[in-house]
C-alpha cells in the first residue's frame, strides 16, 4: 500500500516539488554510498548513471521519462550481476533514480543500500545512521515515520 504522503502534488498529493527533489537527492546519495564500496563491474556505468540522472532530475535538468529509462537500466545491471550484495547496490541506484517518477522508491533506495550491506557483511546499523544523518531537516519525520510504518507491514 502506498503512503499518500509520498504522493507529489502534481498528482493530487501533499508531496511539494521541492521535498521531492530533495528525497532524490537523498536517494541518490544512499545509493552512491554503497556503490563506492560493492560495485566492482568497471565495465558497466548503468548504476553510476543512474545516480548521476537521479541528481540531474532533481536539479530540473531532465524530464522524468529519461530518469525512469535510466532506473530500467539499472535494474538490468542488476539483473546482471552475479554478486548479491552488488546486485542490491544496483538496485539501490535504480530506486534513487525512480524517485523521480514516485517519490517513494527513495525508501527503496535506502532499503537496498542496507541490504548490499548485510549481503556483503557490512555493518548495515552503521550505513542506517549514515542515511539517516544525511537526511535533510524537513524530511526527517516523514522518511523515518515511513521506515518504521513499513517496518510494521513487514
Amino acid at each position: 500500500m502506498r503512503d499518500r504522503r509520498f504522493v507529489a502534488e502534481h498528482r493530487g498529493g501533499p508531496l511539494s516539488k521541492d521535498h521531492h527533489r530533495l528525497l532524490a537527492l537523498w536517494a541518490a546519495g544512499c545509493a552512491e554510498h554503497v556503490l563506492q564500496a560493492l560495485w566492482t563491474a568497471t565495465d558497466d556505468n548503468r548504476t553510476w548513471e543512474a545516480v548521476r540522472l537521479a541528481r540531474a532530475w532533481a536539479a530540473g535538468e531532465i524530464p522524468v521519462g529519461d530518469a525512469q529509462r535510466a532506473a530500467l537500466a539499472a535494474h538490468a545491471a542488476a539483473r546482471a550481476c552475479t554478486n548479491a550484495a552488488a546486485q542490491a547496490a544496483a538496485r539501490s541506484a535504480g530506486h534513487a533514480v525512480a524517485t523521480a517518477h514516485m517519490a517513494d522508491h527513495s525508501l527503496g533506495a535506502a532499503g537496498y543500500a542496507l541490504k548490499a550491506c548485510q549481503l556483503a557483511d557490512l555493518p548495515a546499523d552503521d550505513e542506517r545512521h549514515w542515511q539517516d544523518q544525511q537526511l535533510p531537516p524537513s524530511l526527517v519525520q516523514l522518511v523515518l515515520s515511513a521506515r518504521a510504518a513499513r517496518r510494521e507491514l513487514a
